[in-house]
């Protein structure tokens, strides 16, 4: 039996210690928000916090995630409704096929967690990596300046 502490509650889970944390949040914990994409880290439709960093759940085994705080998408909304990334992704039309969106919120909230104003090079950086098929970049760069100014913009009111 391990505990992990996804979204802020301890979970008991009967599994391996090697299974990756995605498998784990989706067949134990139905936490489905979470995608499979590649298998092999390349993609990031699998991206979930640990501890407040952007991991790729599909290779991290679940023995590596005790005692650390585990936030998924279904995670991030708060008492007041989607976050401000979500929000942003709403606004500028983000999602076509939507399978790797999640993986990208997750990304780009950890990267404005850290820096509350990136240039365009440092959200390329950030979100370098995490495949959309759907090509939308650019929105997804948008949406990423449009949050971060809603956060500063909340932090100064």
């Amino acid at each position: 039996m391990i505990t992990l502490t996804v979204n802020g509650e301890n979970k008991k889970i009967e599994a391996e210690a090697d299974t990756p944390l995605l498998w784990t949040l989706r067949d134990h914990l139905h936490l489905t928000g979470t995608k499979f994409g590649c298998g092999i880290a390349m993609c990031g439709a699998c991206t979930v916090h640990v501890d407040g960093k952007a991991v790729r759940s599909c290779t991290l085994p679940i023995a590596s995630a005790v005692g650390k705080n585990i936030t998924t998408i279904e995670g991030l909304a708060q008492d007041v409704g989607l976050n401000p990334v979500q929000r942003a992704w709403l606004e500028y039309d983000v999602a076509q096929c939507g399978y790797c969106q999640s993986g990208q919120i997750m990304a780009a909230t950890a990267l404005l967690a850290e820096n509350s104003k990136p240039s365009d090079a440092e959200i390329d950086q950030a979100m370098g990596g995490l495949v959309c098929r759907c090509g939308t970049y650019q929105r997804i760069r948008e949406a990423i300046h449009a949050a971060a100014a809603s956060m500063a913009q909340e932090t100064s009111s």
